[in-house]
């Protein structure tokens, strides 16, 4: 019998608005469905829908509470430039 190692996901989201919005969750995906349903974050209730750019899972939550607070407290430009550095296309 294998123990599952639980994870946790720091997440970007496009909101409809054209706005980036950093989160984090250990089910990422669960947690977007939330967010489209109006049941995530304050910030994007008002700019839904919002779609999922870039995620990426760590054994650690501290870490990806890290890169979360890293992202919501860059520029614009630095969110840009982190998203194209990871391949990800939004507009």
């Amino acid at each position: 019998m294998t123990e599952e190692t639980q994870t946790y996901s720091f997440y970007v989201l496009l909101c409809h608005d054209g706005s980036f919005y950093g989160g984090y969750s250990p089910d990422v995906h669960a947690r977007v469905a939330a967010h489209n349903a109006g049941k995530g974050a304050k910030y994007t209730k008002s700019r839904l829908p919002v779609q999922l750019l870039y995620h990426h899972e760590f054994t650690d939550q501290h870490d990806a509470l890290s890169a979360e607070w890293h992202f919501k407290h860059q520029s614009r430009a630095k969110k840009e430039a982190f998203l194209r550095a990871h391949g990800v296309a939004w507009n």
